[in-house]
């Protein structure tokens, strides 16, 4: 991965996410800047990865020639404007935003015209183990958009996207589903404690067989989920008897109508912001 210097906009969780997944790739610490007004967060910064900070997001993004947007959309366009609004120079510079809603229009029409790589992650994103969907705008070279996926690569996958309408098709399917499957293991846990168990069987039973499964999703990339699923379900057995139960329900429908929901919100959160 090409050592260009990046500023970090922003130092919450993602931000120390994605610089943590960079240092332990092997990323130069001194190409890399957080600027943010908290005391607390440059600190730990500071104190984690040894690494600049600043204040002034204006002279951080001066010296920076990759600036990650990781600031809240309800602030993204006062932080954007601010910059403008002090005179930074930024032609030559790539924008990455992390922020859900923010389109690629509204911050170009803040930041004028720009490269800019709209990202979204999901929260296991903190452990490495993410998954991102990205979308480059025009302005955006063949190297900054290589440099931009190895950058999301840093916290987990990628996928990149050619309509950026599909971002909110990202937010349905990864953005938001580690929720979903939280929601599920939730009635799981619960349904398992009425049975008889103690809250920490319940979790240790739920959890461990949702690692399971998804490490057997993972380990078997040319089986179908419907192939996993019907091979651990015996004619007539209990699995089948849950699985009908399931399908009387209309979970299909219920997770159609829930991400179709969840991208519907998203498409209303970027006339929000």
């Amino acid at each position: 991965m090409e050592q260009k210097k990046i500023t970090f906009i922003g130092a919450g969780n993602m931000a120390s996410s994605l610089i943590g997944g960079l240092l332990q790739d092997g990323y130069d610490k001194t190409c890399l800047l957080a600027s943010d007004p908290s005391d607390e967060n440059r600190s730990k910064m500071q104190q984690q990865f040894a690494i600049g900070t600043q204040t002034n997001n204006a002279e951080a993004v001066t010296w920076a020639d990759v600036i990650v947007l990781a600031v809240k959309p309800q602030i993204m366009a006062a932080v954007c404007q601010d910059i403008v609004d002090q005179g930074v120079d930024l032609a030559g510079k790539l924008f990455v935003s992390i922020a859900a809603g923010i389109s690629v229009s509204r911050l170009q029409g803040i930041l004028g015209n720009v490269p800019v790589v709209r990202t979204m992650p999901n929260t296991p994103a903190l452990l490495q183990l993410g998954m991102t969907g990205l979308f480059a705008s025009t302005q955006v070279s063949d190297s900054d958009k290589t440099f931009a996926g190895d950058l999301m690569a840093a916290v987990g996958k990628t996928v990149w996207v050619e309509d950026e309408a599909q971002i909110n098709g990202i937010i349905a399917a990864s953005g938001s589903a580690p929720a979903y499957f939280f929601l599920f293991m939730e009635a799981m846990e619960q349904t398992a404690i009425e049975m008889g168990f103690t809250p920490e069987q319940a979790r240790l039973l739920v959890q461990q067989s949702a690692l399971g499964s998804a490490q057997m999703v993972v380990q078997n990339p040319d089986l179908d989920l419907a192939t996993l699923r019907t091979n651990v379900t015996s004619k007539g057995g209990t699995t089948a008897e849950a699985v009908r139960t399931f399908n009387e329900q209309g979970l299909a429908d219920t997770v159609k109508q829930a991400m179709t929901a969840a991208a519907e919100r998203g498409a209303q959160m970027e006339q929000l912001f």
